[in-house]
């Protein structure tokens, strides 16, 4: 057996000497104008949001961390009441910032200052995530459950702007995709690797039920360029594959990418040539084209989050309002 780093050396801080990147004040109220943006793409997608909550159908949003960071969360909390969204997902980081804002309304630390110190993420208070997914592993929930509900029933001082806590208390699936070793979490003394895996694979199962109802549906991915499209691919594989023994298809649906790589004058629905670095953006080739060539369609709308989140929400919501007016 080889050696370990030992964890017990570790020496952790109090978060309250942290010093703090983004603050709670960063998150934008719906019932204010969102910062201006437009694009093309929008209304089309609002639209297919709306026809997606008649008929049934699931509308996924994966999200990167940028996107909590930028303030979005409540423009994501009024789709998920409104059922124009009816799972979230995200990456662990994304969580953590989630849990952070709830916690202390404060998130971010600067890498630059605190890996040089050698003291990026070792904070004490930040270890609570790993008792939330400790704990809720015992009751079998994924890890996105299991935060939403340590953030609900500890009752944090900002527990109605987080997307976790608010899926736990709607009943909205929010699931939580983790890389091992990707997170500041699990440079903790607490975290365990066993819990680690079976909450997040949980949440892949999840996930992938969401997945089984994407027949004209929606699925839209923001800003996550890694585990936005590889775990929509394989949960979409696996539906499939029982999808075509029971005689249906899942071929039939929208997707859509929100980023900042300029191609919006290029063929996006056909995936770039090896040739091309740019066929290592996964949300081009698997996303925008691979995964809707028999049958789906596909958008890309390059933008800040700040701006096109809320613009698009604002969109389907008024649509929505209207049909049921």
């Amino acid at each position: 057996m080889f050696e370990q780093f030992d964890r017990s050396k570790l020496r952790l801080r109090p978060l309250n000497e942290r010093v703090h990147d983004v603050p709670l004040s960063i998150v934008q109220n719906p019932a204010e104008a969102p910062l201006p943006f437009e694009h093309e793409h929008l209304d089309t997608l609002a639209e297919a949001m709306v026809s997606a909550k008649k008929k049934n159908a699931a509308i996924l949003m994966m999200y990167g961390a940028h996107v909590i960071r930028s303030g979005c969360a409540l423009w994501m909390i009024e789709l998920m009441k409104r059922g124009l969204v009816t799972h979230f997902a995200t990456n662990g980081a994304g969580s953590i910032h989630d849990f952070e804002l709830a916690m202390i309304g404060n998130t971010c630390e600067s890498v630059a200052r605190y890996v040089s110190e050698g003291q990026f993420g070792l904070w004490n208070e930040i270890d609570f995530w790993n008792d939330a997914v400790n704990a809720g592993v015992k009751e079998g929930l994924g890890t996105g459950e299991a935060l939403g509900k340590y953030i609900w029933e500890n009752n944090f001082p900002n527990r109605e702007k987080s997307v976790l806590a608010m899926g736990y208390h709607l009943r909205v699936p929010c699931t939580v995709h983790i890389g091992v070793g990707n997170d500041i979490v699990h440079e903790l003394p607490n975290c365990d690797g066993a819990s680690l895996g079976a909450s997040s694979y949980t949440d892949f199962l999840i996930y992938t039920h969401s997945v089984e109802k994407l027949e004209n549906g929606v699925f839209l991915n923001f800003g996550s360029a890694v585990a936005g499209p590889e775990v929509y691919l394989k949960a979409l594989s696996m539906c499939r594959n029982v999808a075509h023994q029971e005689g249906r298809t899942i071929r039939h649906f929208t997707t859509a990418v929100f980023d900042l790589l300029p191609i919006e004058n290029e063929d996006f629905h056909t995936a770039p040539p090896k040739s091309d670095p740019r066929y290592y953006f996964r949300p081009w080739k698997t996303i925008l084209a691979r995964t809707v060539a028999d049958g789906g369609r596909s958008f890309y709308v390059c933008g800040e989050h700040a701006r096109t989140l809320p613009n698009l929400a604002k969109k389907a919501i008024k649509k929505d309002e209207e049909k049921r007016a």
